[in-house]
């Protein structure tokens, strides 16, 4: 059983998968998110429910968050009932979210001079990854607070990066929507073609997906363009 006592705020498309990897690792855990009805994952794995961000952070060492954008973070950090008004000095936060580099260092900033650590893990590997705990995880952050973070990313993750300082890992995130931007649309235009050439559509994303045409998209997501089915994700919007 990890000693280290951890919160989990935001149990979405994403949170709720890791939350319960979390709690599946033994690690004490607290959860909490903004719509009620997403915590049974993870209080099937051992969680707790929390009430709000703050009890949250009252019962946590460290605390993760997995929310949409970045006025999300800060609300969950600084707003009425945050993160901000539960930590102790010397816990840590871990920003799993997808947002501004420039808002995460302002943040970084703010926690620190309540005596209280910092990092940027966002992530990738879709909603498979999270369930199956094969995320990859960019982090920023001084050595030190990604060392602790460490152990935690790991019950998450099989490919943990530290980047850089503060922002260095929502950056490297903005690197990799770029490509997979590109890579999304390079399989939908192909899916398309595939289809409108009057070709079995499945059949050649599998035989494509052992050539050079290769790629995670193709494998994981040529099916639901085929099917024309998009089940909850990353929204485009975010995306941009």
């Amino acid at each position: 059983m990890a000693e280290t006592r951890v919160g989990f705020c935001g149990l979405g498309t994403m949170g709720a998968a890791m939350a319960a990897n979390v709690a599946r690792a033994g690690y004490p855990l607290t959860v909490w998110n903004r719509t009620p009805g997403k915590a049974a994952e993870s209080v099937a794995a051992g969680a707790v429910e929390a009430l709000s961000p703050s009890a949250v952070a009252s019962a946590a060492d460290a605390v993760v968050i997995c929310v949409s954008d970045t006025p999300d973070v800060e609300a969950v950090l600084f707003g009425e009932g945050g993160l901000a008004g539960g930590l102790a000095e010397g816990s840590l936060v871990i920003d799993c979210s997808t947002i501004a580099p420039g808002a995460t260092r302002e943040f970084a900033e703010r926690l620190d001079e309540r005596g209280v650590g910092f990092v940027d893990a966002p992530v990738s590997g879709g909603s498979e990854g999270a369930v199956k705990g094969t995320l990859t995880i960019m982090v920023g952050g001084s050595s030190v607070n990604v060392e602790r973070a460490r152990p935690l990313l790991e019950a998450m993750g099989s490919t943990i990066t530290h980047m850089g300082p503060v922002g260095a890992g929502q950056t490297t995130k903005a690197v990799n929507q770029v490509i997979l931007s590109g890579v999304y649309l390079g399989v939908a235009e192909g899916m398309v073609l595939a289809m409108k050439s009057g070709l079995d559509a499945r059949q050649v994303a599998e035989a494509l997906s052992a050539g050079a045409a290769g790629s995670w998209v193709l494998q994981n997501r040529a099916q639901r363009m085929i099917d024309d089915d998009y089940p909850l994700g990353f929204r485009i919007a975010l995306h941009l």
